[in-house]
């Protein structure tokens, strides 16, 4: 186990982003510019993000805001715009340069932050190499991917081999969508409205009906946002199984049993959703979210989980169990 000391006792946040003021510049290839502060605020490229630039970059900050919340502790990751995947061949300093930074960060807050690290996810002995320094990492508990990358997703290939690399690393896997643009998502959001959900939902069904948790039963997985459209779109995928071969070819299991050793966060917005997602997803597979310091975030996840049926101690015991922490303090 990477976190091997004491973390904080409460509810565990296990999505939450970080990036520090000298690696705003983001990884080699990407096509938004890089970060940047404007008169305290964070701004990509020419974007405005709407929330202070300390909130991103600013360890204590994160750490009074996490404390301010009632939460125990937070697992901080990359924002999905420095994912090196652009040009991932050039990025392998960008990447051990975050981690080693993540590893400071983490190590300096007093049992309130956990880091899931980035890594290359186009190449497995890349992926091998980055992966191995981060289980020697106090204070690191996984990495952060994102769910597609171009064409591909979890189902097949390299992307399925980093999956194996870090389960056989003990390594929980945190996938985070990353807005990619389609032309008819130009206006209104709709890049996040609709398309974070869209590549979450996918990666989920990759997952599921390729048979990964099969394989891999002892990966620890989450998608974020509460998976997305994926507990909405669970009792189609299991007509589709049972009704047609090519469904079922990747998998000897209906989808309900892959979706049930899945983890979710709880970044719906919404007490309907959640209940659908509590719905399919067992108890112990659920885990608080924040998105913490996005403007999509959910500003007070715990009251959000506490307010709506959830249990405290269940949702701090999976928390722990997901980053793969033993005790608390």
């Amino acid at each position: 186990m990477a976190v091997t000391g004491s973390v904080r006792a409460g509810i565990i946040d296990v999505h939450a982003h970080w990036l520090p003021r000298e690696l705003l510049s983001l990884p080699p290839g990407s096509p938004l510019g890089g970060m940047n502060d404007r008169d305290g605020e964070l701004y990509l490229g020419d974007n405005p993000l709407f929330f202070p630039t300390t909130a991103m970059t600013d360890i204590d900050a994160v750490v009074t805001d996490t404390l301010k919340v009632g939460l125990g502790a937070r697992a901080v990751s990359a924002p999905p715009f420095a994912f090196p995947v652009h040009a991932p061949s050039e990025a392998d300093d960008y990447v051990s340069a975050y981690n080693d930074r993540l590893a400071e960060a983490v190590s300096s807050s007093d049992g309130t932050l956990v880091g899931l690290g980035l890594t290359r996810v186009d190449n497995v002995a890349a992926a091998r190499r980055e992966m191995t320094r981060l289980t020697a990492m106090e204070g690191i508990a996984g990495v952060a991917v994102p769910p597609l990358v171009q064409v591909q997703s979890y189902g097949d290939g390299v992307m399925r081999e980093v999956l194996a690399v870090a389960a056989e690393a003990d390594l929980a896997v945190l996938v985070h969508p990353m807005q990619l643009p389609r032309p008819e998502w130009k206006d209104h959001y709709l890049v996040n409205l609709i398309g974070n959900p869209v590549e979450t939902t996918t990666a989920v069904a990759s997952v599921i009906l390729s048979g990964v948790m099969e394989e891999l039963p002892n990966l620890r997985i989450c998608f974020v946002h509460g998976g997305g459209c994926a507990p909405a779109l669970l009792g189609r995928w299991e007509h589709g199984w049972r009704s047609r071969e090519d469904v079922r070819q990747g998998s000897s299991h209906p989808p309900a049993d892959s979706f049930a050793k899945l983890y979710f966060d709880t970044v719906t917005h919404d007490p309907q959703i959640l209940r659908l997602l509590t719905a399919h997803a067992p108890p112990d597979r659920i885990l608080c979210g924040s998105d913490y310091p996005f403007d999509m975030a959910q500003p007070d996840p715990v009251r959000f989980l506490l307010d709506h049926g959830l249990d405290a101690r269940t949702l701090e015991a999976n928390g722990r169990a997901f980053l793969g922490i033993q005790k608390p303090a």
